[in-house]
């Protein structure tokens, strides 16, 4: 049974990195769509797991619809298709969102405010922003490049950290919420990505050496304390998996969370120190 878990995992995994990064490569239009899509079941996934915790009683659609335009708009407004008013329905949305509470009748219409917005927030404002880290420079077309290596630099540090935690690993970072990561595992992810970003180095010497060190880094950190913050939240509402979407792997916040806090750390980074 375990080896056949080991199988499902690894082709599961294979095909997640394969479509990944075809999309991302393509075109922004592929890079459109998947991201949209992965936008609508991670606002889905989080919905459903708030949705009945406090007595909250969201709108799961709702957050979807809003998620999704919201990724939609940045990505027309980063690429230069509109302007700033495509803003303006996605804020409407969240009024209209805010007032229906006033006919649902719910149990706890503060609990499905402060829910909705952190759906919003934590699912779709950050895959929102990886639409402003894949425009070039001149802010006219779709660069996939940064957005390649965040991704890469994440699963690398995931492998690594895996690797050398399961090795060494001894002293414990958040116990009471990860019990299996280790300082030596985080150190080991770490040494992993640092490597990996020379061979960036190598491809995009435009960028130096240290700004592609700094990156690694950067991803390498909020990427492990984007780890952390799902495990707290899933311990706080005492389930395992976010979901069974992807066999073997869980749901897609199980996927995604390392890069769910490392996108607006890569944004940060990238906007002070490679398009400054």
């Amino acid at each position: 049974m375990a080896l056949k878990n080991l199988l499902i995992r690894t082709v599961t995994g294979i095909i997640f990195v394969g479509v990944m990064v075809s999309a991302i490569c393509y075109s922004s239009f592929s890079f459109l769509l998947l991201f949209g899509l992965v936008t609508g079941l991670t606002v889905w996934e989080f919905s459903g797991l708030l949705k009945n915790y406090e007595e909250s009683s969201m709108q799961r659609m709702v957050n979807v619809i809003e998620g999704v335009y919201l990724f939609t708009a940045s990505f027309l407004y980063a690429n230069n298709y509109v302007d700033s008013k495509i803003f303006l329905p996605y804020l409407l949305l969240l009024m209209l969102s805010m007032i229906g509470e006033l006919f649902f009748k719910a149990p706890n219409p503060i609990n499905n405010f402060a829910f909705s917005f952190l759906t919003q927030v934590y699912c779709a404002g950050s895959f929102s922003l990886l639409n402003f880290i894949g425009t070039a420079p001149d802010g006219n077309t779709y660069s996939p490049l940064l957005v390649l290596a965040l991704f890469i630099f994440i699963w690398v540090n995931d492998t690594g950290a895996y690797v050398v935690g399961s090795m060494i690993g001894r002293n414990k970072m958040f116990e009471r919420i990860s019990p299996k990561k280790s300082w030596e595992g985080f150190f080991g992810g770490l040494i992993f990505v640092l490597a990996a970003s020379l061979l960036f180095v190598w491809y995009e010497p435009v960028i130096n050496c240290y700004k592609w060190l700094g990156l690694a880094a950067t991803i390498t950190i909020f990427g492990t304390l984007g780890d952390l913050i799902e495990s707290l939240i899933k311990r706080t509402l005492k389930i395992k998996d976010s979901g069974n979407i992807l066999p073997g792997h869980g749901g897609m916040l199980d996927r995604f969370d390392s890069i769910i806090m490392a996108i607006p750390a890569s944004y940060i980074y990238i906007r002070l120190f490679i398009q400054s």
